[in-house]
């Protein structure tokens, strides 16, 4: 009976030992295959590693390319002309090191205008307006350009005794082009298209010392430049191309009516085109960073008020300057809602002075731009005529026929900003404001104030007592 009893035991502690070793082992499967996904883990992150530092070294190094598309450029070849002049009794190094301080005079005119120099190989420069910022002035820079370079060539020629060496001939033609840019820090541009090999074609059908340009820029320049017809240049699959010759400024837009410096008649001028690029970059500054609980004062009220200055300023005969700063004004004054809702129109001068100086503007004008801003601010009190155009163009809406859905939008903003609370009190208040209102000028009477004591009646109608 003992041995029975020893041999189950010993069976037991047998089958004991056998249990105990299978959980052993399962236990040490369950670490293998833990330290083998612990392992792979750690080779996957060497991996990472790895790649991260060869990445960060591709990147120190590595030349980002992208395409970018212009609809508008406008491409100057210049090529000096000369070597056939030189005499043996000239020191040729000496007219080679010239030729150098040239170009080096060159590249410093043509990096006063908005203009990129893209080549320089050996007596021919490219550049091009318009790159890499897009703008729709670049015609006038690059033929304001070429006419300074003209100038500086012709005054170099009085330098010299007996002859006249050096010559220039430019070829400017504009249109749309596409750039290939590589790099980061210096980008590089590479230009190619139709606009670029026109303009080169244009420059070696020229004829030394002169300025030719293609139609497309003529019909840009011809109300500020002093430009002749020229003639027609065939060009393979695109017939005839008409051509003109650009003698210099037109002498009401030039300095003493010499053709050769701008004066402040061209500048104003200029100013009126270059805002169509000021204008773009405000509406879209304006639609990106605006609330848009503003169902009144908005991107429309903003070209709306901007098209009604221009209106009224061309009814009330205003020159030139004076619209390009109604038009001016009346596209920032509300640009100071993008800061807050009230005091916008002190905001919105903060705003002009900071971006006007970009475009020209001189600090007088910059300094009445913002006195018609803060002239929109209410009541209005306008003090000259030009405040009382930008007044009348804020409030054209009264006199509309529209005006009971623009109210209803501004009754819905000021409920945002818990100014007013119930329609009712919101139609009294406007009967109240329109009846106190006066248009201050005859175009604005003429146009809106009819119309607008029709409105007091329709919203009269509307106030439940």
């Amino acid at each position: 009976m003992d041995k029975t009893k020893r041999k189950t035991s010993f069976l037991k502690h047998i089958a004991e030992l056998i249990s105990k070793n299978k959980m052993l082992v399962t236990e040490n499967e369950k670490l293998t295959k833990q330290n083998e996904q612990l392992l792979q883990e750690i080779e996957k992150y060497k991996l990472l590693l790895a790649k991260d530092e060869i990445q960060k070294k591709f990147s120190a190094n590595e030349k980002v390319s992208r395409i970018v598309k212009y609809k508008i450029s406008t491409v100057l070849y210049a090529e000096a002309q000369g070597f056939s002049d030189i005499g043996e009794d000239m020191d040729t190094k000496f007219l080679v090191d010239n030729l150098d301080e040239i170009f080096l005079q060159l590249n410093t005119i043509i990096g006063k205008y908005e203009i990129k120099n893209l080549k320089t190989i050996g007596d021919t420069i490219m550049c091009v307006g318009g790159i890499p910022k897009k703008n729709i002035t670049n015609p006038l820079e690059v033929v304001l350009a070429a006419v300074e370079m003209q100038y500086y060539i012709k005054d170099l020629q009085r330098s010299y005794k007996d002859s006249k060496i050096w010559k220039l001939k430019i070829g400017i033609h504009t249109g749309p082009l596409v750039a290939s840019v590589t790099g980061r820090k210096k980008p590089h541009y590479e230009v190619k298209g139709d606009t670029v090999n026109l303009a080169a074609r244009i420059k070696s059908f020229c004829s030394d010392g002169e300025i030719l340009i293609s139609a497309t820029t003529y019909e840009i320049v011809k109300d500020l430049f002093n430009c002749e017809y020229y003639g027609k240049m065939p060009v393979k699959y695109k017939g005839d191309i008409q051509l003109y010759t650009v003698r210099g400024i037109k002498p009401d837009f030039s300095l003493q009516s010499k053709g050769l410096i701008p004066n402040k008649k061209y500048s104003i001028r200029f100013g009126l085109t270059q805002f169509m690029d000021l204008q773009e970059m405000i509406l879209d500054k304006l639609e990106k960073e605006l609330p848009k609980t503003l169902y009144y004062h908005n991107v429309k009220h903003t070209v709306d008020v901007v098209t009604q200055a221009e209106l009224i300023g061309f009814g009330e005969g205003v020159s030139d300057e004076e619209l390009l700063l109604l038009k001016t004004a009346a596209l920032f004054h509300d640009t100071g809602h993008t800061i807050g809702y009230d005091n916008h129109e002190y905001n919105s001068t903060i705003i002009a002075r900071e971006i006007l100086p970009n475009y020209y503007y001189t600090q007088s004008q910059i300094d009445i731009i913002c006195d018609l801003i803060m002239a929109t601010k209410l009541p209005p009190n306008p003090k000259n005529k030009l405040e009382q155009i930008m007044c009348d163009a804020d409030l054209d809406y009264l006199g509309r026929s529209d005006m009971i859905p623009v109210s209803n939008s501004l009754f819905m903003e000021l409920k945002e900003q818990n100014k007013i609370s119930s329609l009712n009190d919101w139609n009294k208040l406007q009967v109240k404001f329109i009846s106190g209102h006066q248009y201050y000028t005859y175009t604005a009477r003429n146009l809106r104030e009819v119309n607008k004591q029709n409105q007091i009646e329709r919203i009269s109608n509307l106030i439940e007592v």
